[in-house]
């Protein structure tokens, strides 16, 4: 850049407006009056920041050469004239008015998205949550003694009905009932575990690493692919205290495999006075196989089988809120509650009141008003009329707008067949036939996937081979016209159905 272009872009920083300038402009004070002023303020500093930043990155360059004209047609393209930064300044405000968290519609086919929250609450578990939340409850109080509760007694009596178990307990998230069972039961001592269940979930969480936190030192038995009961038993010492069994829900090991059923283990384990704890990850109380997938072992089974503590999630299978569950002999789930790490990963009111009313639906035998097991369950032939009906819709949309169906339009649009995945580390591999939306625009699928983010609601779609998938599986029927809506927006043009 030469001295005179070095020049200009100087005299273009100092036409900034300042903090006080921008303060008086009607957008400014109504954001004063709406967020506050030191709100206000530091929303003005980051615009500002930002428009420094395009001047010094020498935007716009093709202006600097101009001569005298220049800082003042600089200054509009950059949006420096008064209506353009009241342009800026509303939309930043608006950005500041919004909640970073925010509900998207998952159009992916994903049920249990972990990215996208997991299960979504039953309208029980909902109305049960603002009960709690509008006012006091009685989260440590018990009402027949007028004294202090505790909040670990919520949901047992459900859980232990379900269950068959002797008592239950809920925290955080499963990792937690993993680490705070462990820390309990087995710290200073071996817990041996088969080598092909030394899994990994989520943001790098490894089974051998709760067990290091927990204070237990690892025994690993078998290969793989394969571990037998012998394996185990040539493992047990005079520091062994627990067998911990983790449920491979989030793969599977496919060929030549063996592994040893909870019964036996658990046969073993009272022979030698330890006691088997059994990780079943994303515990289901229902028979998966009626929804047409494989088998998922569930909470029943475990307990039925002999394990002395069982664990599992809240927010996968079971459809409730985020939550560990812990369940199984009373005096080892005392031995939880009593424990100093139970505070910390304990839940709040919330999650206590939504988990509630979720077990309630199983209790009466409303799954179907759980919106994971009514996903599962919606047949593709619904699904294939949703689809059609979307498009149509979009169809339409374009004709009152005096759009024309003509070679070269902006996508093409078509229903085919496709798989629903279960997701969220449940059910490895098993998916459910459905039909979905496909679009294929002219531009990149990943672009419109980007476009289609920045709707407000945000629709969350998947791309295959160059083409925008819409599953309507996991989309909530009342909202198919506003999928329909975004995608209009997001496509910014035309598209021509196939035949």
């Amino acid at each position: 850049m030469d001295a005179g272009s070095r020049a200009r872009r100087q005299e273009l920083l100092r036409a900034l407006p300042s903090v006080d300038q921008l303060l008086k402009l009607r957008v400014s004070q109504d954001a004063v009056a709406s967020l506050s002023r030191p709100v206000a303020v530091s929303v003005i500093r980051r615009v500002l920041d930002d428009v420094r930043t395009q001047l010094l990155r020498g935007e716009p360059q093709e202006l600097e050469a101009r001569g005298d004209a220049a800082r003042e047609e600089a200054g509009n393209a950059l949006g420096l004239d008064a209506t353009a930064w009241e342009q800026r300044l509303e939309e930043a405000f608006l950005r500041a008015r919004q909640n970073t968290l925010i509900p998207v519609i998952n159009a992916t086919g994903v049920i249990l998205h972990t990215n996208l929250g997991r299960a979504p609450l039953s309208e029980e578990a909902l109305e049960a949550v603002r009960r709690v939340s509008m006012g006091y409850s009685n989260l440590e109080y018990d009402l027949a003694q007028g004294r202090r509760g505790s909040r670990h007694t919520y949901g047992e009596r459900l859980l232990v009905e379900l269950a068959g178990a002797e008592a239950a307990m809920v925290v955080n998230n499963n990792a937690a009932a993993v680490l705070l069972v462990l820390s309990a039961l087995a710290a200073g001592g071996e817990v041996i575990i088969s080598r092909g269940e030394l899994v990994e979930i989520g943001g790098a969480f490894r089974i051998p690493d709760v067990l290091a936190q927990s204070g237990c030192r690892l025994v690993e038995v078998g290969t793989t692919n394969r571990t037998r009961l012998s394996d185990y038993a040539r493992a047990v010492g005079p520091e062994t205290k627990a067998l911990l069994k983790v449920h491979t829900s989030n793969f599977k090991v496919i060929g030549f495999t063996e592994s040893v059923p909870a019964r036996e283990l658990a046969s073993l384990a009272r022979s030698h006075g330890l006691y088997l704890i059994e990780d079943l990850g994303s515990g289901v109380f229902l028979n998966t196989e009626a929804y047409g997938l494989a088998h998922e072992p569930t909470v029943q089974e475990a307990v039925a089988a002999g394990a002395d503590i069982v664990t599992f999630s809240g927010d996968k299978l079971l459809g409730g809120p985020q939550a560990g569950i812990i369940l199984g002999k009373r005096e080892l789930v005392e031995r939880c509650r009593r424990h100093p790490l139970a505070r910390a990963v304990r839940v709040d009111k919330m999650t206590l009141a939504a988990l509630e009313a979720t077990l309630r639906l199983y209790a009466r035998g409303d799954v179907d008003k759980l919106p994971i097991w009514r996903m599962m369950a919606v047949q593709p032939e619904t699904l294939r009329r949703r689809a059609e009906a979307v498009r149509r819709m979009i169809e339409e949309r374009w004709q009152e707008a005096g759009e024309t169906w003509e070679p070269g339009a902006r996508a093409f649009l078509d229903v085919v067949e496709s798989r629903s995945a279960i997701g969220g580390g449940s059910l490895p591999g098993e998916t459910l036939p459905t039909w979905v939306l496909r679009i294929r625009p002219e531009r990149s699928a990943v672009e419109l996937a980007e476009a289609l983010r920045q709707q407000s609601p945000p629709v969350i779609a998947r791309v295959e081979e160059d083409a925008l998938l819409l599953d309507f599986r996991t989309v909530d029927p009342a909202d198919d016209r506003t999928v329909a809506e975004a995608l209009v927006r997001a496509l910014g043009g035309r598209a021509r159905p196939l035949a």
